[in-house]
Parts: structure tokens; sequence; C-alpha cells
């Protein structure tokens, strides 16, 4: 069943099946978009916390750890209270859209992309600052400074980001509804595929998610063997 499913699903690939190829171009958007705003918000909160001492530090760093960890399913049922008519954001009516997916999987993202940048610049070598100071850079200079010796160990959580987000079932299944041509994706589509019965697309759909995996899984490698060259 295997085998014939997976022939089946690379003539689907071939054939430019609609209903995988609609699935595929919604995943990528919806982590891309919620990935890119992740960063963003990830980046200056990991520089922050890596750079400034104030009260309550180390529990923000601690709890930004924890969120990385956080089940993707408790991520989704927290954004459909919030996200529901009876919620905060209840009143914009995004509940079961994709702009939902997207504030679900930025959820994801930014614990993962605040820790690592958190991480690597706490780890840079002290005299990096010194030497900035002593150029006389100023605050953001400095900070742009430290992302620029940092920028391989954040680049490789952005990727780790991307493909978490990428992959992930619990967020898109809860907060989207999985609604044919709005707010279906990858992998709520292999999911209600395969129990109908279609396993030949749900399959097509998983290759898809591989292949997008194995593509991350090379770029980050790449980028890790670059950042060990660099460190020694």
């Amino acid at each position: 069943m295997i085998i014939d499913g997976i022939r089946d699903a690379m003539q689907l690939l071939l054939q430019f099946d609609a209903t995988v190829i609609d699935a595929a171009v919604r995943s990528l958007w919806v982590s891309l978009l919620a990935v890119a705003v992740a960063s963003v918000v990830g980046v200056g909160v990991g520089l922050l916390l890596a750079r400034k001492q104030f009260p309550g530090r180390t529990i923000l760093v601690g709890m930004f750890r924890v969120g990385m960890s956080i089940p993707t399913v408790l991520i989704g049922l927290l954004c459909f209270g919030v996200l529901s008519r009876r919620g905060v954001l209840g009143e914009f009516e995004l509940l079961y859209t994709t702009w939902a997916i997207v504030i679900g999987e930025f959820f994801l993202a930014v614990p993962i992309v605040t820790t690592w940048t958190h991480g690597a610049i706490a780890r840079l070598d002290p005299r990096v600052a010194e030497t900035a100071r002593t150029l006389g850079a100023g605050r953001l200079q400095r900070s742009m400074t430290y992302l620029s010796e940092a920028r391989l160990s954040i680049m490789l959580a952005v990727l780790t980001a991307f493909s978490r987000c990428f992959t992930e079932l619990g967020i898109a299944m809860m907060v989207g509804g999985n609604i044919p041509g709005r707010t279906r994706t990858l992998t709520t589509a292999t999911a209600l595929e395969t129990s109908r019965g279609e396993f030949s697309r749900g399959m097509a759909m998983s290759l898809i998610l591989l292949l997008i995996a194995l593509l991350v899984t090379i770029v980050i490698v790449f980028f890790s063997r670059g950042d060990e060259e660099a460190i020694s």
C-alpha cells in the first residue's frame, strides 16, 4: 500500500494536483509570514535579554525556554480562546481564517528565535563589546555589531522556527478549521485525506512536507558547519 501510495503521489505531484498545490502554497506563505514577524520580535527581545540587566530578566529567559517545548495543541487552544467570539480579539472575527494560523505560528516561533538569539549573543566574546565601546560605537551600532557576530546562530534559529511552523498540525487544525480553499494546510489536508481513504493524495502532501523539511535540514547543517569553522 505504501509503495503504491508513493507511486500515485508522484503522479499527483507531476500533474500539479490542485488540492495538493493549494495546501502547499498556503502552508508556505502562512509559515513564512509568521516566522518573519516572529524573527523581528524574537531577535529584538533576545538581544535585550542578553545585553541588559533588569529585574525579572532571569524569569523571562526561563519562560521563553519553556515556551520552546509547549505543545502546539496548547498554543492552538489558547489562541482559540483569545480569537473566539467571547475572547479578547473576538470582535475581529479572525477565528477560522489563515490569519489565525499566522498568529498561532507566531507564538510558536517567537520562543525559538528569542532563546537562540539570547544564547548566541550571551556567548559572544566579551572583547566584542569592549572593542565596540573603545571605537566609540553608539548603542545602535553596538547592537548591530552583536547581531552581526551572532548572525549564523540567529539564521539557524529562524530556519528551525520555520521548520517547526511548517510541519505543525495542532494550531492549524484548532484555529484554522481545515476549511477547503481557505485555511487548509499540508498537515491538516494530509490528516483529512488519509482519514477519507485518499491515501495517495495524503502521501503526496507528506512528500512535500518531507522535501521542505529535508531542504531546511540541509541548510541548517551547512550553516552549522560554517559556524563551527568560524569559531575554530
